[in-house]
């Protein structure tokens, strides 16, 4: 095709690319829908792009047009491709949610068919019809917010689960502890104790006052009735086979569960410092959204103009009830949980922080348990309210104001 029946075919050419681990497919269309190049294969790397974008200079020599790439979000392996510096400069580079792909697929008849090629014309269908959302500079810093909130995420689920796992071992090391202590992770007195005195019989040897004086020398102070009750318990002790054993296991969990918790430090210090550079930056003035909240929130909704609206937000979380209507009969059933995870999580702990500290949010619970809802709906509903005030805060970028949600 010649450059002047291209220009006559359309003033834009739009380059999809669908991304793979290793592999990038990639091809070069025009408005008319005349394929101009492709698909091809190449390396995910920087001599694979060169040798690509040389194939696509070619066919686009002594053309002036404006040119679209449409990258489908493939995880993190998309991520090299949207720097700056990747695609020559005036190419807009666009993304493409991976659903609305999936979907345009199905639009065009070939929904159980799934190959590179049709990928592309799906991209290429999207990308015409003005879809897609434009990278900018700030996507660094909401990807580090999402990144950092999702190590957080991980390491507080490594966290619990380690703790479970330790306080099985602190049963088979030290029987009849949580008699004295129910709780004996969640008090300074209890990781003392599984820290320094796994063996009991080294508590029993020691006595109260003795005990007393040792936890005082690490900055804790035990009272005496506390303290004899330990002393008792240790003294009273059953031993069991596999006591040493736990002890053994019982210190390397201990020391995990440090390293955990000082990464979950690292990481939410890094998200205070991250969120007044975003466009989260006001939520922290809500009752009840600190940092951890707003960060986890960020993190999971990433750039907040790809959403038209607290709908779609709600929606994509999966929050949503499924409905089914067909001919004149509807049944509508339970939340549907299909959308993102972290979404999900995010918009109900912000529901429960507006339950547990807002006024106006508490009042409207109330409401909602007074007309005998159950826990579960309420908790739906505080994150339906806590969607749509904090997609008005982030659009507007205003602190929360109390007199509007009431």
């Amino acid at each position: 095709m010649s450059v002047q029946s291209l220009g006559a075919a359309g003033s834009l050419v739009v380059v999809a690319v669908d991304v793979g681990k290793n592999v990038v497919a990639l091809s070069v269309t025009d408005a008319g829908r005349h394929r101009l190049l492709g698909p091809v294969d190449f390396e995910m790397t920087g001599r694979g792009l060169d040798w690509v974008l040389g194939l696509i200079r070619s066919k686009l020599a002594g053309l002036d047009v404006p040119v679209k790439v449409g990258i489908e979000a493939a995880g993190h392996y998309h991520r090299p491709l949207l720097g700056p510096s990747v695609w020559p400069a005036g190419w807009q580079v666009l993304e493409l949610n991976p659903a609305h792909v999936a979907e345009q697929r199905r639009v065009q008849g070939r929904r159980r068919v799934k190959t590179d090629a049709l990928d592309l014309e799906a991209i290429t269908e999207l990308v015409l019809a003005g879809r897609g959302l434009p990278v900018t500079a700030r996507e660094a810093v909401i990807g580090e917010l999402g990144a950092w909130a999702a190590h957080r995420t991980r390491r507080v689920q490594a966290r619990t689960a380690t703790k479970n796992q330790l306080l099985g071992q602190l049963d088979r090391a030290f029987p009849g502890l949580t008699l004295v202590l129910p709780d004996v992770l969640g008090t300074k007195v209890g990781k003392l104790i599984a820290a320094e005195f796994a063996d009991p019989k080294r508590l029993a040897t020691l006595g109260a006052g003795r005990f007393i004086r040792f936890a005082a020398s690490r900055g804790l102070q035990v009272r005496r009735p506390l303290a004899d009750g330990l002393v008792e318990v240790a003294r009273d002790a059953l031993t069991t086979v596999d006591a040493p054993v736990a002890r053994q296991v019982l210190g390397a969990d201990l020391a995990l569960l440090t390293e955990l918790s000082a990464q979950i430090e690292v990481a939410e210090a890094e998200i205070a410092r991250l969120l007044p550079l975003s466009p989260f930056a006001t939520l922290t003035t809500t009752p009840g959204w600190g940092v951890v909240r707003a960060g986890n929130y960020a993190g999971a909704l990433g750039d907040p103009q790809r959403w038209p609206g607290p709908s779609q937000i709600y929606r994509a979380a999966g929050l949503s009830p499924t409905q089914y209507e067909s001919a004149g009969k509807r049944r509508d059933g339970t939340i549907s949980r299909e959308g993102s995870v972290a979404l999900r999580r995010a918009l109900i702990d912000l529901g429960m922080g507006l339950w547990f500290n807002d006024a106006p949010g508490r009042a409207y619970a109330d409401g909602l348990k007074a007309r005998g809802k159950k826990g579960g709906v309420i908790a739906c509903a505080m994150a339906h309210r806590a969607t749509r005030i904090a997609y008005a805060m982030v659009r507007d970028e205003v602190v929360y104001d109390p007199a509007r949600w009431a």
